[in-house]
């Protein structure tokens, strides 16, 4: 018979100590999954990285003239873009599993 008891979970002193940790490790030795349940954190902010991305001159002025419809700017309409292709992909990705 399997033992339910899970070990603890050791402290760190980095987060460089956790990441080697959890490659080490399967997550299960301390956690019951079967237990878990799923959280939203709606105060949280994402961290956000600056990128550099080059676009053909047309494409920028189509967004622009979209962006400007919507009263939005030009930055936030491409990120909304780019949200809905990735969750599209996710939705796909998943259904041929």
């Amino acid at each position: 018979m399997l033992s339910t008891k899970k070990r603890p979970v050791p402290e760190f002193r980095s987060e460089d100590e956790e990441r080697e940790f959890s490659a080490q490790h399967d997550s299960t030795e301390f956690l019951d999954w079967r237990s878990a349940r799923q959280r939203k954190f709606p105060n949280l902010k994402p961290t956000l990285r600056t990128i550099s991305l080059r676009l053909p001159v047309s494409m920028i002025e189509d967004l622009r003239v979209l962006a400007h419809k919507r009263d939005v700017p030009y930055q936030s309409l491409l990120k909304v873009f780019l949200a809905e292709r990735l969750e599209k992909g996710r939705r796909r990705a998943y259904a041929f599993r």
